[in-house]
């Protein structure tokens, strides 16, 4: 492979894997909240008439 391909190649792996790691640190950090109240009852739309 030509020294370009290379160096795109590498860019490309650390934007992918930086995100992954971001993310992950990301979380660790601040988790999804558990102690949210229960939700509501869904109610399906009632369908309404095209004018």
């Amino acid at each position: 492979m030509s020294p370009e391909a290379v160096a795109l190649m590498a860019v490309s792996m650390l934007i992918i894997w930086g995100g992954l790691v971001g993310s992950i640190v990301l979380l660790a950090r601040r988790p999804e909240p558990t102690d949210l109240p229960d939700g509501g009852e869904d109610t399906p739309a009632q369908p309404t008439e095209a004018t």
